[in-house]
């Protein structure tokens, strides 16, 4: 039996936000962001200061995001520095900027991979979701870009209405365009995303869009991983094909296979410096800029996320499900439709064991 307040683990994922100005109006976007300068985003220094601290007691992957990373003037500085700390550095530009000068500036920094959003399989349905013109295009000349340079990338995809019944097509894209990963998102209302509630599957469709993403990862020439889907751990396990060698008990978390990471072994840095566990739920954890950028002590001293990684005290079934220690819900999910992010998730339809 797991512990419910298990041994603090270091980070092995951050994703840090570090701009939120981005030329694209994507209609899902959590952060809203715009084409616009904000304010009291980290300088160059503290950027490296942060790097520093991390390095200092982790060597997690650092996901260079925004917005649009690469709007940042130093962007490869930050990443150079990374890359020189030992940290495994990758980035998640839109595209739009990606050309000849940028992919090997790029390549030079020491980013080791690149995520690339396409959130249909078509111009049409792509364009209409990222909410500017030509964004189908620009993504695909960044990937062939990145193919002409052997510089690894992934596809990332928002699911929704718009473009559930695509998904098979959109794996296919990703497939025959040799992408290392096949990312599918589930969508959090949250930011523009909150506009979206209409769009978001139902809990029936959410079950049948991960059953099938189940049956399509044992297949599939390239790896499937999907994110903001925390259930998705208890269907593989629930289904002896979907197995995993060493996941044979529902509450035995391995390595690389678990629900939600989120304040567990993943953070979120803001633009501003707020330690968050995802970049859906805005509930910081404490403020790097109000504490000497130290993220460690945020880490391991948090009141927050010791909430959050102690999972037998999550209410509803969440709280007793066989499978929390693997799953664990979508705490974002949860406080957007419920306040509460220690609620049940909301699109769950499992029905655990009763309660003891």
């Amino acid at each position: 039996m797991c512990p419910s307040t298990p041994d603090i683990q270091p980070p092995r994922l951050i994703a840090w936000e570090i701009t939120r100005r981005c030329p694209l109006n994507c209609k899902h976007c959590r952060a809203a962001a715009r084409d616009q300068v904000y304010p009291d985003e980290l300088t160059t220094d503290q950027c490296l200061r942060l790097l520093d601290n991390i390095a200092s007691f982790a060597k997690p992957i650092i996901i260079l995001t925004g917005g649009e990373p690469m709007s940042r003037s130093d962007i490869y500085t930050v990443a150079r520095h990374g890359h020189n700390l030992g940290l495994r550095v990758v980035m998640a530009p839109c595209g739009t900027l990606i050309n000849q000068t940028t992919i090997q500036q790029i390549i030079e920094a020491g980013i080791q991979c690149i995520s690339i959003s396409l959130d249909g399989a078509t111009a049409a349905s792509h364009d209409a979701f990222r909410g500017i013109p030509g964004a189908f295009d620009s993504a695909l000349n960044a990937i062939r870009l990145a193919q002409s340079h052997n510089l690894p990338f992934q596809i990332n995809t928002t699911i929704t209405q718009h473009n559930l019944d695509e998904l098979p097509a959109i794996l296919n894209l990703a497939t025959e365009l040799k992408a290392v990963t096949f990312n599918p998102f589930l969508l959090v209302p949250i930011g523009r995303g909150s506009d979206l509630a209409h769009q978001a599957l139902s809990p029936e469709q959410y079950e049948q869009t991960l059953q099938y993403l189940a049956q399509q990862s044992t297949t599939a020439a390239i790896p499937i991983r999907v994110t903001c889907a925390p259930h998705y751990q208890r269907i593989i396990r629930q289904n002896k094909s979907f197995a995993i060698p060493d996941a044979a008990h529902p509450q035995t978390p391995t390595k690389f296979q678990t629900g939600c990471m989120g304040g567990k072994t993943f953070a979120f840095i803001s633009h501003t410096g707020s330690v968050q566990i995802c970049g859906f739920l805005e509930q910081s954890a404490g403020q790097l800029t109000q504490n000497n950028l130290d993220f460690q002590a945020i880490w391991h001293n948090s009141d927050f996320l010791r909430s959050i990684r102690a999972v037998d005290e999550y209410q509803g079934k969440c709280g007793f499900c066989e499978y929390r220690y693997v799953c664990g819900g979508c705490r974002a999910r949860a406080f957007a439709l419920t306040g509460d992010y220690l609620q049940s998730e909301p699109f769950c339809v499992y029905q655990p064991q009763a309660k003891p």
